[in-house]
């Protein structure tokens, strides 16, 4: 069996183009054949998750049907699973789940099975408003019994311009935002955090964090590469 995996991405562009860096460097390939196969779907035109969240009814519609409409493009095109490098979006995938045959890779509850498994307790989680609001990492992370923690409300709009004003506007992002959410989330006595939008995955990319942090992007990124059976290069988690 060919195993083809589909990125439903452009949820933002640079976030897809870090996604597919993730899986060629946790593939241990020598050859171009024994890399994964993918069919990248960048859909930058992707109303606003976030938005469409906050504000409800016709808005959280369109974005649904744009996913449904890109993860059977992605199923036609002959792929044997999903991934959706953007965290607000999940907020629909399991609706979308329910109309497609095969499966979506379910980037935060893979995460919240990992730090489960490390032993953590109490991790900050850093998202979108919209992210936050839908409570996506508060239920999933309380069914297997842990403790989300959220930033204060001047951590979190400290979180959300580093997001929109840094990295979505194709700027590095700001080391000095981030130093204060990071002592927001160590004054609230949390073990771990977890970067829950893929911006800030680019912002770890491109900054040295301590290992406090779980990307739930690199989490997504592994299980995109064992779902299609490839070896890893290293792993990153188990």
């Amino acid at each position: 069996m060919e195993y083809r995996l589909g990125v439903l991405g452009g949820m933002g562009p640079q976030a897809t183009n870090t996604f597919y860096q993730f899986i060629i460097d946790r593939t241990d390939a020598q050859t171009d054949q024994e890399h994964v196969n993918a069919l990248i779907l960048s859909d930058s035109g992707m109303p606003d998750r976030t938005s469409a969240i906050l504000s409800g009814g016709r808005d959280q519609e369109a974005v649904y049907r744009r996913l449904l409409a890109g993860a059977k493009l992605l199923e036609g095109g002959g792929c044997t699973c999903i991934a959706v490098p953007c965290n607000t979006s999940h907020f629909f995938l399991d609706r979308v789940q329910e109309h497609i045959g095969i499966p979506i890779l379910h980037m935060i509850r893979e995460t919240a099975r990992l730090l489960a498994a490390q032993g953590l307790q109490r991790p900050g989680i850093l998202a979108t408003d919209g992210t936050i609001q839908s409570g996506l990492y508060q239920k999933e992370f309380s069914a297997v019994n842990i403790q989300a923690v959220l930033p204060t409300p001047q951590a979190q709009e400290l979180v959300m311009s580093l997001i929109y004003d840094d990295i979505k506007a194709g700027r590095d992002g700001d080391p000095q935002k981030f130093a204060a959410i990071h002592a927001d989330l160590l004054s609230q006595g949390c073990d771990c955090g977890v970067l829950a939008c893929t911006e800030l995955s680019v912002f770890a990319d491109k900054h040295h964090l301590p290992p406090f942090y779980t990307d739930a992007m690199a989490v997504l990124a592994q299980r995109a590469v064992e779902a299609c059976h490839k070896p890893l290069r290293h792993i990153f988690i188990k």
